[in-house]
């Protein structure tokens, strides 16, 4: 079948929306980031480097225990529209 099985079209929307989840996350992390001055975010050239990392390990954490629900929505929306296909 064009595609693969059910089982992969799965697998790969749900790996698909966790993605995006995280990626979504990631932006709001690095805003809100944004404006923190003292800590282990007080300048220095590897401040911006280590902020990145940080919020992208956030991001993927948040989303493994379950995140905000974003990737549940994304993954109906996928399957939907391999459904219309």
């Amino acid at each position: 079948a064009k595609g693969g099985t059910v089982a992969n079209r799965v697998a790969k929307a749900r790996g698909q929306a966790e993605d995006f989840e995280a990626m979504f996350l990631n932006s709001m992390f690095q805003q809100m980031f944004e404006g923190v001055g003292k800590g282990p975010f007080s300048g220095g050239p590897g401040a911006t480097i280590w902020r990145s990392f940080l919020t992208d390990e956030y991001s993927k954490s948040f989303v493994k225990k379950g995140g905000i629900g974003l990737a549940n929505e994304v993954e109906r929306a996928l399957l939907a529209q391999q459904e219309i296909r």
